[in-house]
């Protein structure tokens, strides 16, 4: 990769503002597509008071790809403490009263990408209003993103599909031009069923990624999410995008395989989380499937959390193949 390659990446959460972080290191010339299924905490409150998209994914993406004065960044990421807008942050807030002087949510985020120099793109999944359900394996059905994993652990049970209600929204056409025209295509990390999948299902993404000549690539996540994919193996994540969209073959799976020191993993552990690394299932799967492991150690621990060290996957990714 160079600063001609045309990215897209796909997810939503830290995980995919991180890797834009990295990516935009590499290239100006990047999309994000960002899910818009988020109907919890912040984000879930100015939805349903003021009947707009999610802004917290969007906002996370807006500070991985800025490039202006870190006070700024740091402005549009304060959260509030107390007081009614306790747990509510300035971006949201931010977003919010841009979309209520725009055109439409996507004419917001333009706008507030320009007040904060973002290098690329980033662009909502769809600009309707959807919302996610899931049929979990115990036949139940649960709506909304943000009861999903709790209903899992609830219930001790696993997650057989997800889908959007409507169904198949339709995608904004720069996104798909975007898809078509890139070199590159990032999915994840991010949660499986909640960040990823999801923009998978709005009506012309996966297509295009099908269509595209782009290299498809997935970047694994560090460690399991209670709720979401307990028990599972990196195969089973790529089973479970090819059970939502199984016209996506990937060319590349990124994944760690170094170990976290003890105090983390048992941290984790205490949250019924657990490492993700590369098992001998995997490399079968990965074999049968044609597609090639880039492995490395990709972790970095920060205040007793693991995030992808986004230094690390850049410099591996930018070698010849």
């Amino acid at each position: 990769m160079d600063q001609n390659t045309k990215i897209v990446a796909i997810g939503g959460g830290t995980g995919l503002s991180i890797l834009l972080r990295g990516l935009k290191q590499v290239t100006e010339q990047i999309t994000a597509i960002v899910n818009v299924v988020d109907d919890g905490g912040g984000s879930g409150v100015l939805r349903e008071d003021l009947a707009m998209l999610p802004p917290g994914d969007i906002r996370n993406c807006i500070l991985g790809l800025a490039s202006k004065e870190p006070v700024l960044q740091e402005l549009f990421a304060y959260r509030f403490d107390e007081g009614r807008y306790k747990n509510q942050s300035f971006g949201n807030l931010m977003i919010a009263a841009m979309v209520g002087i725009s055109d439409n949510f996507e004419d917001a985020i333009s706008k507030i990408s320009d007040i904060f120099a973002v290098k690329g793109h980033v662009l909502p999944a769809t600009n309707e209003d959807v919302h996610l359900v899931a049929k979990l394996i115990d036949g139940s059905i649960v709506q909304g993103e943000s009861k999903i994993p709790y209903q899992v652990l609830r219930r001790q049970t696993g997650i057989d599909k997800v889908y959007l209600n409507p169904s198949e929204p339709q995608a904004l056409h720069q996104s798909i031009d975007a898809i078509l025209e890139a070199d590159a295509i990032f999915i994840g990390p991010g949660s499986l069923y909640t960040s990823l999948i999801p923009n998978l299902l709005v009506k012309g993404i996966s297509e295009a990624i099908s269509n595209s000549k782009a290299k498809k690539i997935y970047v694994a996540n560090l460690m399991t999410q209670p709720g979401e994919t307990d028990h599972y193996n990196i195969a089973d994540h790529l089973i479970g995008i090819k059970k939502h969209a199984p016209e996506i073959q990937f060319d590349y799976v990124v994944a760690n395989n170094h170990s976290v020191s003890k105090e983390v993993r048992l941290r984790y552990e205490k949250e019924a989380s657990k490492l993700l690394l590369i098992s001998k299932a995997d490399r079968q799967y990965l074999e049968e499937n044609k597609i090639k492991l880039l492995e490395s150690d990709f972790i970095e621990e920060k205040q007793g959390y693991v995030r992808h060290d986004v230094d690390k996957v850049m410099h591996f990714l930018k070698q010849p193949d």
